[in-house]
């Protein structure tokens, strides 16, 4: 009758799903939005009391009793965010964000004190890209010098609520390695890299300890009562939410191709070892389950088809009755969906910009066809990086608030000619989160329950959701995502010759 929690801390909204594993269901999903504060800089902060505040509003909306039959809790959340906390566990400043690409200059400073990008790879396994932790400490001193000067601990989002949740503090690999401070083959962190971050502190005693994937903590008394949750609950190592959202879609073992189609669009594969490229074509990140995680990375997916709907007034709820009647292409017209910048080509100052408009075709359909697909070119041109270095895939696991359309599904079966696959629970990195408090849960218990094993009794693919690729549209396809790199070359030679420009 126990019940596993898994709360996801993203960047539009906190999520909460609570899961009956002895009957393989969920038994309650709540969520609460999340403000941006956003800056012409290309600044996105949030405060942290708005994550505690949005979870103090889920667990309000859980059942009572489903609160009381809860055993442990595991916490996923958006990667990359800094928040600085003093000597007594206070909140020195907004965090700054993975989307946040105000820092461009920073982590430029930073490969260059260490000797440049291919450096970094060789040191750390990643560079420093915009939007990654390590940049922000040095924006933090030069814009938040007081805050800076009191500075005592570095912590991730999803760290800040297990502190929140527990009064401990701690980091594990997958999310640590996530600030470009971690060197992904040994699991240590980089002497270097934290001095070419800042040369006069010694940053990695503001660095909690690094601790195992299955391990977990006890919650804080104070605040099991004021959740409404028993005392012995656990809360497990958490991770960063691209993670979380592996466990969540049974990628925990090699074959697996995840995708993620939220704020950001996200591909990842388990490895047993860690994969680095030397050219930094993908992030090479660690598990959260104890090995590691290639992933692609495009900080442009959902924010283009709701920043497009938005404009032309409707809701993307109604994005696929909007797109009927439209065709691969969107009748000529091409999006670069840079609205954040983009990490994913490196390109932290780019701007989004619509092309092929003429008097026929700019309707709203074609520019919400073209906002989606421009999204799915870009994480396809990342998976380009992946088959050149010869990793393999039979199949997408599907996850994200994009994962609900069903002519986003037939997008991608088309566009990456592979058959497409969508988790019975939605919500991957949540579902993630609470399958990864389980197993942490079962080992505290003294038990050693498998994860891969979990993971494939508990992780069930939608029946009915699922789509195959459509070789009239796979090959209409290749030309249209040709005209795409087309316009994405010129972009980058754009941003190259002019990295300001657009910016301001």
């Amino acid at each position: 009758m126990s019940l596993v929690v898994g709360l996801d801390v993203g960047t539009q909204s906190v999520k909460l799903v609570a899961y009956d594993a002895a009957a393989r269901r969920l038994v309650a999903t709540h969520g609460h939005p999340l403000d941006l504060i956003a800056g012409d800089d290309g600044s996105r902060e949030q405060k942290a009391e708005w994550w505690i505040e949005a979870i103090r509003s889920c667990f309000a909306k859980l059942d009572p009793a489903f609160r009381s039959r809860v055993v442990a809790i595991g916490v996923s959340g958006q990667q990359h965010g800094f928040v600085p906390l003093d000597a007594a566990g206070n909140v020195l400043a907004p965090a700054k964000l993975w989307c946040d690409t105000s820092t461009q200059r920073e982590c430029d400073e930073i490969m260059a004190a260490v000797g440049g990008a291919e450096k970094c790879v060789s040191l750390a396994g990643n560079p420093i890209l915009a939007g990654y932790t390590a940049s922000k400490l040095p924006w933090t001193r030069k814009h938040r010098p007081q805050a800076y000067e009191q500075l005592a601990t570095i912590l991730l989002p999803h760290d800040y609520v297990n502190f929140w949740l527990t009064g401990e503090r701690w980091m594990e690999y997958g999310d640590a390695s996530g600030t470009g401070w971690l060197d992904v083959r040994t699991r240590r962190w980089s002497s270097e890299m934290l001095a070419a971050t800042d040369a006069d502190r010694d940053l990695l005693k503001c660095l909690p300890p690094l601790v195992e994937a299955d391990a977990s903590f006890p919650i804080s008394a104070a605040i099991a009562d004021e959740l409404g949750l028993p005392h012995n609950v656990r809360v497990s190592a958490g991770g960063g939410d691209n993670m979380m959202a592996a466990i969540g879609t049974g990628n925990v073992e090699p074959g697996v191709l995840s995708m993620s189609l939220g704020t950001s669009g996200t591909l990842f594969a388990y490895a047993d070892h860690p994969v680095v490229d030397e050219a930094a074509g993908w992030a090479a990140f660690c598990s959260s389950t104890g090995g590691w995680l290639p992933l692609i990375c495009t900080m442009n997916c959902t924010v283009a088809t709701e920043s497009t709907a938005k404009a032309f007034g409707f809701n993307t709820r109604d994005g696929d009755s909007v797109l009927a009647g439209t065709l691969p292409g969107a009748g000529g017209l091409v999006m670069l969906p840079f609205l954040n910048g983009e990490r994913t080509p490196d390109l932290p100052h780019a701007r989004g910009s619509l092309h092929g408009m003429d008097l026929g075709n700019f309707t709203r359909a074609n520019a919400y066809r073209a906002a989606m697909e421009g999204a799915t070119y870009a994480l396809r041109n990342g998976f380009d990086a992946l088959l050149a270095a010869g990793l393999k895939f039979d199949a997408i696991r599907l996850t994200g608030g994009g994962s609900h359309s069903a002519a986003w599904r037939q997008m991608i079966a088309d566009v990456f000619n592979l058959p497409v696959e969508v988790p019975l629970q939605a919500e991957g990195a949540a579902f993630g989160a609470a399958l990864q408090a389980l197993w942490a849960f079962d080992h505290a218990q003294g038990g050693d329950a498998d994860l891969a094993a979990m993971a494939r009794e508990h992780v069930l693919i939608a029946p009915g959701l699922s789509a195959r690729p459509d070789p009239k549209n796979v090959s209409a396809y290749e030309g249209h995502y040709a005209q795409f790199l087309s316009h994405l070359d010129v972009a980058k030679s754009y941003y190259a010759l002019s990295p300001a420009a657009g910016a301001d």
